[in-house]
């Protein structure tokens, strides 16, 4: 005889109108994701620019011919154009044209200094060049400078470990232009920088192909106006951060466009930080930043309801010992500056240790990632956009941030350790396979600066006038916060809250999985003004102490207190026994939450969680 299921109808939730579920666990993709492109977001950037704009013909012409060639002799080099003068080991290019370098100069300089109308183009056959106490490349002077790399040869500059004044400019780069300087070419160029930056740019810095492996004290790749790569494949070994690009003076400068390439990045700082905005349109990235998600603080909801086994720690997660964490994450820097207004830091408050992350906006519509930083993986300051590509993350704290608005269209998003998953100030999901966990909530559309997002937990209870939405309610002090999801399938495993607002949650398509701990001060949902389920498929595991439901829809809900152990099954049948959806949770729980379109309001149904049994009403 089977038995009746001790199960509580906790709140039941609400109403619901979306694309058709699934029986059993293999839910169908309901992807409904948009890929156009906004022309403007924050400060009118314009997202609509594609590799025609950032990169001129020439920037990818690797051609030459009539070049004067300069044939490097250990400490000297030979040259028969009056266009080159040759002086205690410094090479000095004082007109517009094409130079071929090939041999090897020994603590010397080749130092570029024409006419600020003058392009050259520097054609590297296979050269090494070292210097003691400067840069083996220096471009003083010109309108823009072209290098070279000829297919099949490699090429070193290298910095023995200290930089020592020449003029009035702050040379502290291996490879130093005050101009506009253009990589490209097949062949391959190695960077060494032990007391500073690898190559550093004051203007536009460009890569179009390439292979390069820059290792440096400081920031591998340096500019001040843009960072713009075509192609090329870059290992990058950085005490600071592997690209990094910003202007202190203008702050519509400083940007970061990526087409494609092949980006191998290890830094003590950002894997890629952009002052103004990041556009990554593909490429294949892997990024070990600030020694990975184990070098993040220990964060952990063990003392919300005296929960346990949340790892080290035992902190209330408010955020104040997150790695890297500021009010709008802006490093509070002492900087030396040049003549050009450029900025080189060095940190005072701390270091950040994100992967990918812009002061201003981001989107992303392509690539590969794999991501394992110490702070957040991706992180904007102000809105973050995903249109697709895939993502492999293990942060130590959020997976991905956003001040603003984080909007995901589509894409693979894997999120094997966070201390939050998502979080941003509204959030918007339209499609996507995300799959998530994390050691505090899985989504958080957090109001205000980015901290913890608790919700409002402390207030849930009791307050005067708050707006009751099942198992718990309550308004916070801040709740202006959106989670809005349309589509895609979304699977987390949560140690905090699955999804968590601090203002409303609304579901109007997609497949919504959350598993969550069965003991403390977390729910499934957990929201302050409302909670609306207007179609799709939600199923919600986890524990029963805090517990809300839906606040209103248009499909109906079934919500209720439910122990078990893992790997019991989960089913719905109608009052012709008929299976509705199924599912079964690999963990315990002790709450379940679920709906569906094939759930109609003011319908009953019977619960089964395993060979439990109990009917209840949809709300």
């Amino acid at each position: 005889m089977k038995k009746k299921i001790t199960i509580f109808p906790l709140i039941l939730a609400l109403s619901l109108s979306l694309c058709a579920c699934n029986s059993g666990e293999d839910n169908t993709k309901n992807n409904t994701s948009n890929n156009t492109q906004p022309t403007t977001t924050e400060s009118n950037i314009d997202f609509t620019q594609t590799s025609s704009d950032m990169f001129s013909d020439r920037d990818t012409d690797a051609s030459y011919e009539n070049a004067v060639k300069i044939e490097l002799l250990d400490t000297t080099a030979s040259c028969d154009s009056d266009l080159v003068s040759i002086k205690d080991g410094t090479i000095t290019i004082t007109k517009a044209g094409t130079y071929y370098l090939s041999g090897t100069l020994n603590n010397g300089m080749v130092l570029v200094d024409t006419g600020e109308n003058e392009k050259v183009q520097l054609v590297l056959g296979g050269v090494n060049i070292t210097n003691s106490t400067s840069s083996p490349l220096y471009i003083r002077s010109a309108e823009k400078v072209f290098v070279t790399l000829v297919d099949g040869t490699e090429n070193t500059l290298a910095n023995a470990g200290t930089f020592e004044a020449i003029d009035d400019n702050n040379i502290n780069a291996a490879i130093y232009s005050k101009q506009d300087l253009t990589f490209n070419g097949g062949g391959m160029l190695t960077v060494t920088s032990p007391a500073g930056h690898g190559i550093s740019c004051k203007d536009d810095l460009v890569f179009t192909d390439g292979s390069y492996v820059i290792t440096s004290a400081s920031h591998a790749l340096d500019a001040n106006d843009s960072v713009r790569i075509k192609d090329g494949v870059f290992t990058l070994y950085a005490g600071k951060d592997g690209i990094h690009v910003e202007n202190s003076d203008d702050t519509e400068k400083g940007f970061l466009y990526i087409s494609d390439g092949a980006f191998s990045i290890t830094a003590e700082g950002d894997g890629m930080d952009a002052g103004y905005y990041m556009q990554i349109e593909g490429g294949s990235m892997t990024m070990l930043c600030g020694g990975g998600y184990e070098n993040g603080d220990k964060q952990s909801s063990e003392n919300f309801g005296n929960m346990g086994g949340f790892g080290p720690g035992g902190e209330r997660p408010d955020g104040t010992n997150r790695p890297g964490r500021r009010t709008t994450d802006t490093t509070s820097d002492a900087t030396t500056s040049d003549a050009s207004g450029s900025t080189d830091s060095a940190s005072t408050e701390g270091t950040s240790m994100k992967g990918l992350k812009s002061d201003s906006s981001m989107y992303i519509s392509g690539g590969t990632f794999t991501i394992d930083s110490a702070d957040d993986a991706l992180h904007s300051n102000q809105s973050l956009t995903i249109c697709s590509g895939t993502f492999t993350i293990a942060s130590g704290d959020d997976g991905i941030h956003a001040e603003n608005t984080l909007d995901i269209k589509n894409g693979t998003i894997s999120i094997t350790q966070s201390y939050e998953g998502l979080e941003a100030l509204d959030i918007v999901i339209a499609g996507g396979d995300i799959d998530m966990q994390s050691t505090d909530d899985g989504i958080n559309a957090a109001g205000g600066t980015d901290g913890s997002g608790m919700g409002g937990r402390d207030e849930m209870f009791e307050q005067p006038g708050a707006k009751k939405g099942g198992f718990g309610g309550g308004m916070s002090a801040n709740s202006n916060g959106s989670l809005t999801i349309s589509g895609g399938d979304i699977f987390m495993y949560a140690k905090g809250d699955g999804l968590d607002a601090n203002g409303s949650i609304k579901i109007t398509g997609g497949n919504v999985i959350v598993t969550g701990p069965t003991q403390g001060d977390t729910a499934i949902l957990d929201y302050d003004t409302s909670a609306t389920m207007e179609g799709g498929t939600f199923i919600g595991v986890g524990s029963s102490s805090m517990a809300q439901s839906f606040s209103d829809g248009t499909q109906g809900t079934i919500a209720v207190k439910a122990t078990a152990s893992g790997n019991t099954i989960i089913r719905v049948v109608d009052s012709s026994n008929n299976e509705i959806i199924s599912y079964t949770p690999t963990t315990d729980y002790a709450c379940v939450i679920i709906s569906t379109p094939q759930l109609e309001k003011g319908q009953t149904y019977t619960l089964y969680v395993g060979e439990q049994s109990g009917s209840f009403e949809a709300q």
